[in-house]
């Protein structure tokens, strides 16, 4: 069995990025890749990275982002929403792209057989800005900051009301499926924003928390039997350790933010070791 490795925040639209992609390579032909996310903002660059990628890897599995569900001015795709979605499924499905919406590949190296569970499970605004206990209270904190997510105009819930009603659909899909594993499985939950709040700790604006996840998610990487917990979106890549359970943020960030990093960009993650 190959190697298992993850990325995230690709954000191909950036020259210097799509130069850093441009190398990634596997080391070996069995070698599986992880991609949590934020791929870019266009769906023909979504659909070009997920398809070079797919054509070095044995495999590729892909968690979408908030900013492939953006509805940007630029993009002649114009599906919002649910549609939007459903449509970069497909596109994945075309190119042999495994999704959230598809069976749940297992891994089976010397750490498995381990269920590998792309998740897409949004975020409903219980990550609150501090001093704040209601939704309206957190918002309206954030923009007197000046600190407001582009999802605000972008990432568009159609046909539900809100992304918080969205969030707590796809919740629902979710832990039906994980359900389903096998309960002597061990998991590797990926998913673009962090399963748990403590990571956002780190945020330098710490009002952006509330687009970064869930408190409905804080316990599933026990509750499934997460070897590892894979995530992207804060920008801020390391390894840390919750109850006990390993969180890599795998993210490679804009060029500004990967520049101050000592040495060149290594976005590539080992998540588990096929030797």
């Amino acid at each position: 069995m190959g190697k298992l490795f993850a990325v995230s925040d690709l954000h191909v639209s950036h020259v210097e990025n799509r130069s850093v992609v441009d190398r990634l390579r596997p080391d070996s032909a069995g070698d599986w890749l992880i991609v949590a996310g934020d791929v870019g903002e266009l769906f023909a660059d979504v659909e070009r990275t997920l398809a070079e990628l797919r054509g070095r890897f044995g495999a590729v599995i892909w968690a979408p982002g908030n900013h492939e569900l953006w509805t940007h001015p630029g993009d002649p795709v114009k599906l919002r929403g649910v549609a939007r979605y459903e449509a970069l499924v497909r596109m994945c499905r075309d190119n042999g792209v495994l999704t959230p919406e598809d069976d749940f590949p297992i891994w089976a190296g010397p750490d498995g057989p381990v269920a590998v569970a792309p998740l897409f499970q949004l975020y409903d605004y219980s990550f609150r800005a501090p001093g704040t206990l209601t939704k309206e209270e957190s918002l309206n904190r954030a923009y007197a900051v000046g600190v407001v997510c582009t999802d605000e105009k972008m990432l568009h819930p159609d046909p539900f009301p809100d992304r918080q009603s969205w969030c707590w659909d796809r919740l629902a899909q979710s832990r039906q499926r994980l359900d389903a594993i096998d309960p002597l499985m061990g998991t590797v939950l990926v998913s673009h924003w962090p399963l748990v709040r403590r990571p956002t700790r780190a945020l330098r604006f710490p009002a952006f928390a509330q687009w970064c996840g869930t408190e409905l998610t804080a316990d599933w990487h026990l509750r499934y039997r997460a070897v590892v917990a894979v995530y992207g979106h804060l920008h801020i890549p390391r390894t840390t350790r919750y109850d006990g359970v390993r969180f890599e943020e795998v993210s490679l960030g804009y060029p500004s933010e990967w520049r101050r990093r000592a040495g060149p960009p290594q976005p590539m993650r080992l998540i588990l070791d096929g030797a």
